[in-house]
Order: C-alpha cells, then structure tokens, then sequence
C-alpha cells in the first residue's frame, strides 16, 4: 500500500502582500499528476490547509477543486485531512457529509459523545488498497486546543511516592492520553498486516521551526511532545505544522513533511517535498521524498546585509528571464544602514528599473547595535522617561551612534502638541 503525506499548504497566503495563489495552484496540479504516476493509495494532509481560519472563497474554491479532480483522476485514492492551528475546526468540517461521499475524511476536531466522552470511532479512519480490501488504519488526530484533550486525574497523595516527581503537565497529558485510547482501538480493529499510522498537528520536542512563519501553538514552549507518544505498533506517524521538512530525532518513521513552499524569506534554502510511504506487512517498508518543483522563486540579495552602495551594485547585476508578473521572483533586499536613510525605497525601486522582479521586503540592520544589558530598563526608569529620551536610546540601540540634531528636531515637531 503506498501514502502520500502533504502539509501546512496555507492556501490564500500572501507574502508582503503578494497573493501566493499562482504558486499554490502549481503545487496541487504538481501534486494531482504525482498521485496519478505513484499510483497512491492514499493522501494524508496533515493541517494547516488554510493559512487563516476564515480563508478567502478563491482559497476555498482552490481546496475543494483540488479534492474534486483527485477524485475523478484516481477514482480508489483516499483522502484524509485533519485541522491544524490556523484552521477553523468547525469551517473545515463543514463540508464533511459531502466529501466523504467523494472518499475525502474532514476531522476538524474531537466529537463527545453525550456522556463527555471523546467519540474515539470518529478518529479512526480505514485506508484501503486497489483491491478494496483496508490495508491500514489512520488516527486522525487534528490540532488539539485545551478543551480538546481528556482531563486525566491527579495521583492521589496517598499513593504517590515519598518524593513524588512532579505531576505532567495536563495539556500534554491529555494529548498523550488521546493518542493512547486511539491506539488501544486501532490495534483492538488492525487485522493481520494491516498498519497503524498516526497523524497530527503538532510541535515535538528537537523540532525546528521557521521564525518567520510559524505560530507558536502555546506560549511558554510547553506545547512540545516527546516521541513516546507514537509508540510501536504505529508504523508512521504524519505530522503537520513545522514547515521544514525533517524526522523527529533518531525516529526515521516520525516525519514533518514540510511547507510546499516557502512561506517566508527564511525557508528559500528549505527542500520542499512530499513524502511517499510504502507499506509492507503493518510497516513503512520504504519512506521517500518526492520534490517539488518551485513555480516562483524567493531571492534574498545579498546573503548577508551590506551597505547601500554594494546592495545597488549587486542588483545592477541581476540578470533574470523575462517572465509574467506572476511569475517573476519575489525579491528581499538586505541593506546595513550607519545611520537613516530617507530615500532608501526609491534608491532600491531605480537599481530595479526594468527588471523582472517583485520587491516585497527591504530589511535593514545596523553595524552597530546598543548591548540589550544596555537598553534594558526597570519600570521605575521607565516611568521617567520623556518621549524625546525614548527616541534617542531606540536610535542608540539601532544604529549605534547619538541621534543627530536633525533627527531630534524631526521628532521633536511630530509629538508636540
């Protein structure tokens, strides 16, 4: 039997204000021709489908054709979707009675049943092969909120230890205790040879984030969960959320499959991948990375932030294809300032006269920075401070030197009554 395990699409995304919906409709026509030549079985999409929870009707309207042509194309394909954090649980669900005539499972977020109890059938999800028969089963465990997990007990004092460890924290518990119920009824339904897979949406611990990108899911980092939580017997577990694509520490069958494309400047060096799953007797007999082809390129130049002079020089040489707007690469510009520089955007806009390239973003940083000891405050301090003392240690801090008279004057004139 033979997956495909796709991720954190955030169709209706924009970058800097460029609509990245050209880039994504070239993904999922890359994605509809793969599930057609691997011969899938199934397609595991493990949340983030929209990149916000009221997604536009374009995006919409790109998800749901999407669905409709992998149907008509490979008529025996499965689909599986679970929500992730910047998914609406409830909007995603929806649709669900319609889809899963069609072959597509919505899971939004964990049903109780009348008892509060969590409905644990709804999450497991069958797969089956060409021959109609199930060949794997699939907890289908979407983003989970609070209110979503089990509420475990504590220990009772008189039965814990004399030095007792202290207690797990209860999200995390919960989370652990879910994916065990969900377990104990998979392996309670799994025939001989038939695998267990696990999918969720979530931060494991040693994973690696994108810092431009991703959505803290808890503040406090204690959304993170261990390996233990996908024991034997899951032959895989298909995760969602972080957009690089790697395993979870030495586990080669716990795999983030990454972002499509890169949704930030700081994830162009990322390999954007789809991950194909072969299964053999209940195992991952075979994991491979299939790429995907990049439709619009993100260009940071230079590497590093430089002066203004060698950033225009460096762009008067930028030799690119002509190529339809949509097309043409979205560019970051990296520039090192000594001091404010009025005329920056248009200085940038004229190096790049002509050229076919879309500015989005010009970052800026200085040589020189005030040491955060330096700049940092108490409360009293703060309570000091006029807003003309504000300016000239955030001048300070940024570029390294006093505020020019000019400067002070300027600002001076802005917060006068």
């Amino acid at each position: 039997m033979r997956l495909l395990h796709t991720s954190d699409w955030h169709l209706g995304q924009s970058l800097h204000n460029f609509d990245r919906h050209y880039e994504h409709q070239r993904f999922l026509d890359w994605l509809l021709d793969t599930i057609v030549s691997e011969q899938a079985d199934a397609l595991l999409v493990a949340g983030d489908i929209f990149d916000n929870a009221n997604p536009s009707a374009a995006s919409q309207r790109q998800l749901y054709t999407f669905l409709q042509q992998a149907r008509a194309r490979a008529p025996q394909l499965d689909i599986v979707v679970i929500a992730g954090n910047h998914d609406s649980p409830g909007r995603i669900e929806a649709p669900g009675p319609l889809l899963e005539v069609h072959g597509t499972t919505v899971i939004g977020y964990p049903h109780r049943d009348a008892d509060g109890n969590i409905a644990m059938e709804r999450l497991l999800v069958p797969l089956t092969g060409k021959d109609g028969a199930i060949g794997a089963w699939v907890l289908a465990v979407p983003f989970l909120r609070h209110g979503d997990v089990p509420r475990l007990e504590p220990v009772p004092a008189a039965e814990r230890d004399a030095e007792p460890a202290p207690q797990p924290d209860p999200y995390l518990a919960g989370i652990a205790e879910l994916y065990r119920q969900a377990l104990q009824l998979a392996s309670a339904r799994a025939g001989t040879g038939q695998a267990i897979i696990a999918m969720g949406h979530c931060h494991m611990v040693n994973g690696t984030m994108s810092a431009d990108s991703e959505r803290r899911i808890v503040i406090g980092g204690t959304e993170m969960l261990p390996s233990a939580i996908f024991p034997p017997p899951i032959a895989y577990a298909a995760l969602g959320h972080l957009h690089l694509a790697q395993q979870v520490g030495p586990h080669a069958h716990i795999r983030y499959c990454g972002s499509p494309i890169p949704l930030s400047f700081a994830e162009t060096s990322y390999p954007h991948q789809v991950l194909r799953i072969d299964l053999r007797d209940g195992q991952a007999s075979e994991i491979k990375a299939l790429p995907i082809p990049r439709a619009v390129q993100l260009l940071r130049i230079p590497d590093k932030p430089a002066p203004l002079e060698e950033v225009k020089a460096a762009l008067a040489t930028l030799a690119l294809p002509d190529a339809p707007l949509e097309q043409q690469p979205l560019l970051e510009v990296r520039i090192q300032l000594a001091a404010p520089e009025p005329g920056l955007r248009a200085a940038i806009e004229e190096a790049l006269q002509g050229k076919p390239v879309r500015l989005a973003k010009i970052e800026t940083s200085s040589a020189a920075r005030a040491s955060l000891e330096e700049a940092a405050l108490s409360l009293d301090q703060l309570a000091t401070l006029q807003p003309d003392d504000i300016f000239k240690r955030l001048y300070l801090q940024r570029y390294g030197s006093e505020a020019p008279p000019e400067q002070l004057a300027a600002f001076a004139e802005l917060v006068r009554p």
